[in-house]
């Protein structure tokens, strides 16, 4: 690929961070459990692998930034859902998880990844600053959740989220790693993520709520596109 020059101007500069993250992007969608290394993702920009670093000192910062995309347009999704005046429904917001989470193919091996990065593997300061950020997008996604469920008490989306969100990641890597284990003397269960996935998330959504379980039709999530 052709090499660019350097960006000057803050579009330019934006343009450029954006094409970085873009190329992670395609290049973990070919291959989402193997970690590109910097020089393929210059390459695949059309960028210097200097450039590269000029914006990302570390490919685990890059890393971190892509999942952050990910995130960020996973509650700006569910913030403008919970921004309508029309009563939002459990069901509605499990499609907008399957949609922006579990259909895309990159979310979920990278957010197992940026659990461990984020602790370890940036520098403090970064490490802050994303979860400041976080908490931001939670508050304000908690506000809408609040208003259209009023079960919940103040606040009470935070948990509810995290609570979620550790599901949809939990039973993505039992199914990892019941996959590793599956040309193995090891014999477990076979575990149907989307089903097992669909049911835990109705119980603690309908639990948090106090309602009943069969009360609330949680569609069955499907399986990751690859």
């Amino acid at each position: 690929m052709a090499i660019r020059q350097r960006a000057i101007h803050s579009e330019d500069k934006h343009e450029r961070h954006n094409a970085i993250l873009d190329a992670t992007e395609r290049l973990l969608t070919r291959a989402p459990v193997r970690v590109a290394n910097m020089a393929e993702v210059a390459d695949e920009a059309g960028l210097a692998k200097g450039t590269v670093y000029l914006y990302f000192p570390s490919k685990d910062e890059l890393l971190l930034a892509l999942h952050e995309r990910h995130v960020d347009e996973f509650f700006q999704a569910l913030i403008t859902l919970l921004s309508r005046e029309a009563q939002v429904s459990i069901g509605e917001i499990m499609a907008l998880t399957q949609r922006h989470i579990v259909e895309r193919s990159t979310f979920l091996p990278l957010a197992t990844r940026c659990f461990s990065v984020l602790e370890t593997e940036v520098t403090r300061e970064v490490a802050r600053a994303f979860k400041e950020r976080m908490a931001q997008r939670l508050h304000a996604a908690s506000t809408g959740l609040e208003r259209h469920f009023p079960e919940l008490p103040p606040f009470g989306g935070v948990p509810l989220l995290r609570h979620s969100y550790a599901l949809v990641v939990g039973l993505w890597q039992m199914t990892a790693n019941q996959q590793e284990l599956a040309g193995g003397a090891c014999h477990i269960d076979a575990l149907d993520y989307p089903t097992e996935l669909a049911r835990a998330l109705g119980a603690l959504w309908n639990g948090t709520m106090g309602r009943p379980h069969s009360s609330t039709v949680v569609p069955t999530l499907q399986r990751t596109r690859q």
